[in-house]
């Protein structure tokens, strides 16, 4: 059987050094864009905006709608609808996220009712959120055959959710929100906020007179001009 260790380094330098330029022109050109077909196949796709090679399952384009100069990360799974559903949804998109969005590698994003993602939300890895859940009242039926319930979702403008975040139906999260890593989100989350926990709590508010409340750690940094 045929190992590295077979061949001398020099050889497996130049192996080594082609695979990687291989990988990153395959990484370049497999990414899908606005102008290609396959992201001809989204209801729309704004300039600029792009989904990484290799992109996760991708399902019901035709309902999912990406703004500008969004990046998709590698292995981000996108769905829209389910199988049996019309291709186009009669009344609108599914599942949308706004202009300038950052989505983290293995991140799931599966819409059935309705997913709305604002402009300028940043989504680390490995995040899921959802509009809809399986149902279990009927102790008659398996729960894997009940139909979901659905509840529509809303992340606003400029927010962040961190590794790990669950957001589950109903979830309607404000502006300029932090998600801590591994939380698990339902129900409202006010602007201006920072929740963490399973299920998720404030806890720390930005108020217009006393600023962050609890006051923050560390001085503000911003990103130099």
């Amino acid at each position: 059987m045929f190992a590295p260790a077979d061949l001398s380094p020099a050889a497996r330098n130049l192996a080594a050094a082609a695979i990687h330029r291989a990988w990153e022109w395959i990484a370049t050109v497999g990414c899908i864009s606005p102008d290609d077909a396959l992201g001809r196949r989204f209801r729309f796709m704004g300039p600029g905006s792009c989904i990484a090679f290799p992109p996760g399952a991708v399902f019901g384009e035709a309902g999912i709608e990406i703004g500008a100069d969004t990046l998709v990360g590698p292995f981000v799974s996108l769905a829209a609808g389910m199988p049996g559903m019309p291709a186009a949804p009669p009344g609108g998109p599914i599942v949308t996220i706004g202009q300038r969005c950052s989505i983290g590698r293995g991140t799931s994003i599966v819409g059935l009712r309705r997913i709305e993602i604002g402009d300028d939300v940043a989504i680390a890895p490995n995040v899921y959120i959802t509009d809809h859940n399986h149902r279990y009242d009927d102790v008659s039926v398996p729960i894997a055959g009940q139909w979901p319930a659905q509840d529509p979702v809303r992340i606003g403008s400029g927010s962040w959710l961190g590794t790990g975040v669950i957001v589950l139906p109903g979830s309607d999260i404000g502006s300029h929100v932090t998600v801590a890593a591994g939380s698990v989100v339902r129900g409202v989350v006010p602007d201006r906020s920072v929740v963490a926990g399973a299920p998720a709590k404030v806890v720390r508010q930005h108020d217009v007179t006393d600023g962050w409340v609890p006051p923050l750690r560390t001085a503000t940094i911003r990103r130099p001009e």
